[in-house]
């Protein structure tokens, strides 16, 4: 890939470790709020219903309050626990509160990033909430090494609209043929590269599809046998 000029990274789910980090919010905010709930069950029914919300709020079906809203409502209904809807919005309004307290990145994130930093130029390309995201890239200490960060609500539409990819190139003064876009989801990061002219490789971090004809990790150091 020696074409390649500028790196294009997701940030949930491929460098910022976002579920081992809203494991760890959900455990602060139910103390906070006297919540006596069984943390295990309750991720093993969140994770996939919040994953399906991101894909209905990536296509424009969900708003984001009801994202914040219907994920949480969803699971405890799931796990057959009653909470009110007052106490929704509290924990939904402390969940990104405390979120960004809690700043674990996949193992080789910051190995990977000086490796890269000096022969690249390092760019983000996100659809996470901008106030979330801004923080999360300051305190996790991954900031200084992008030199754009593009977020969904900048450009009004999310990955894999082609708009947010054309805007992050713009920004970044890149051609899409000297581009490589990296991340976790083939649809939303994967597909809606390509579709823009971009390099990708999939970051299959869970190790959920082996079976898949584009350049796949599973850790991120991998990136060497490419880069």
């Amino acid at each position: 890939m020696k074409h390649i000029k500028h790196i294009f990274f997701d940030l949930d789910h491929t460098l910022w470790d976002f579920d081992k980090n809203s494991g760890f919010t959900f455990e602060k905010i139910f103390q906070i709020n006297g919540l006596d709930i069984d943390l295990k069950a309750f991720l093993s029914v969140y994770e996939p219903i919040n994953f399906q919300y991101w894909k209905l709020y990536r296509e424009e079906r969900v708003t984001k309050a009801k994202l914040r809203y219907g994920r949480l409502k969803d699971a405890f209904d799931a796990i057959d626990v009653s909470v009110s809807d007052a106490i929704i919005d509290k924990l939904s309004e402390d969940y990104i509160t405390y979120l960004t307290t809690f700043n674990h990145v996949f193992e080789g994130t910051f190995e990977i990033l000086d490796y890269l930093k000096d022969k690249y130029q390092l760019h983000i390309i996100t659809n996470g909430f901008k106030e979330a995201q801004e923080k999360k890239l300051e305190v996790s200490g991954l900031k200084d090494y992008f030199i754009t960060v593009t977020n969904s609500e900048m450009v009004g539409v999310k990955k894999p609209n082609p708009k947010i990819f054309n805007y992050s190139l713009n920004a970044a003064d890149a051609f899409p043929k000297e581009s490589l876009m990296i991340g976790d989801n083939l649809e939303a990061d994967i597909e809606g590269a390509v579709n823009v002219g971009m390099e990708a490789i999939f970051f299959d971090y869970a190790n959920r599809i082996p079976n898949t004809e584009v350049k796949r990790i599973t850790f991120l150091l991998e990136l060497m046998d490419f880069l």
